[in-house]
């Protein structure tokens, strides 16, 4: 089997746990309420009313509709059409209408270069195959001096034990693909490709949120 082929096979492997687990995404509560409002209001601080913004991974819509009313437009993407009709359902129930939800991958989908002024990639970067070459489409999605905000488990520098329930996990279907990396690996693919770290924070170990700047 080609290579290209077997990458079809995982994204298309990818696609199905994500609509399978739509409903059950939907429902669930978030972890910690406190560090999430706090990385919505540090995001918010950057927003500007003319600003264009990308997320990729938005799940079920539910911070692209927190976020739109500080900005002029969303696009909003993710690879399950089941997330994304959830997703528009609840912006419709908001009354927000500045979102657009596009089903498609970073690499899958035709966006213009150097025409966002912010790229949002929350929870999502640990789930990609290929960390460099997204981080790498998002500096060129940028205009000069936009920023990257992502929120993002590091695997390496979670509990020992969980990592070793990964695999089990994901055998029985009940967790998707993960990639392996720490906070110093994320920061240096992120100054490798061009971008200065802004704000860097963890709310626990295992996990961080960094507000990167692409340098003109």
């Amino acid at each position: 089997m080609t290579a290209e082929r077997q990458k079809g096979r995982r994204l298309k492997k990818t696609k199905e746990f994500w609509d399978r687990n739509a409903p059950r995404y939907a429902r669930s509560p978030i972890r910690d309420e406190k560090a999430y409002r706090k990385k919505l209001t540090i995001t918010q601080e950057y927003f500007r009313p003319d600003w264009s913004v990308l997320e990729f991974g938005c799940g079920t819509g539910s911070t692209a509709i927190v976020h739109a009313p500080y900005v002029k437009r969303i696009d909003a993407t993710d690879i399950s059409d089941r997330m994304l009709e959830i997703a528009e359902r609840k912006a419709a129930e908001a009354g927000v209408e500045n979102i657009s939800f596009r089903q498609g991958t970073l690499e899958s989908l035709a966006l213009e270069p150097e025409s966002y002024d912010a790229v949002l990639g929350l929870n999502v970067l640990h789930l990609l195959e290929d960390v460099e070459a997204a981080i790498s489409r998002v500096h060129g999605l940028l205009k000069p001096g936009g920023i990257f905000v992502s929120s993002t488990v590091l695997i390496d520098d979670i509990n020992a034990a969980w990592r070793m329930l990964i695999p089990l996990m994901q055998f029985v279907g009940f967790a998707p693909y993960v990639n392996r990396f720490g906070r110093q690996q994320l920061v240096s693919r992120l100054t490798d490709a061009g971008f200065g770290i802004d704000r860097e924070w963890q709310p626990r170990n295992g996990s961080v949120f960094i507000v990167a700047r692409k340098r003109s």
